[in-house]
């Protein structure tokens, strides 16, 4: 199959003098975002040759602790819709968001019932 169109997601990474971010910028204009600011990203990517995740975890020193919770926790939920879309296992997709629940319930991001 030939490849009928490209496609790209940009980061620019603002840092100051000791290199630690203090601005993330994004675009991704397939999906009409150009040049959007953000506080984190978290990026996997998979090396098939060698079997593993490569990663790259960037956070602004303005981040609030509250919102990188939040973020953390929501990102917990999303890989558990990625992976039932993925594999479609029903239990470990439960499993998954039972860890998500408890995780937000520890850090009381929100009210056990």
């Amino acid at each position: 199959m030939a490849i009928k169109h490209t496609s790209e997601v940009n980061f620019t990474i603002h840092l100051d003098e000791n290199k630690i971010p203090e601005k993330l910028d994004w675009s991704a204009e397939d999906g009409g975002v150009k040049k959007e600011e953000t506080k984190a990203v978290f990026i996997s990517v998979w090396d098939g040759k060698k079997k593993e995740t490569l990663k790259m975890d960037l956070w602004t020193k303005d981040m609030p602790l509250d919102e990188m919770k939040q973020f953390f926790h929501q990102t917990l939920l999303s890989m558990s819709d990625t992976f039932h879309r993925a594999t479609g296992d029903d239990k470990m997709t439960a499993t998954i968001r039972d860890f998500a629940a408890y995780f937000a319930e520890k850090l009381a991001l929100i009210e056990k019932k």
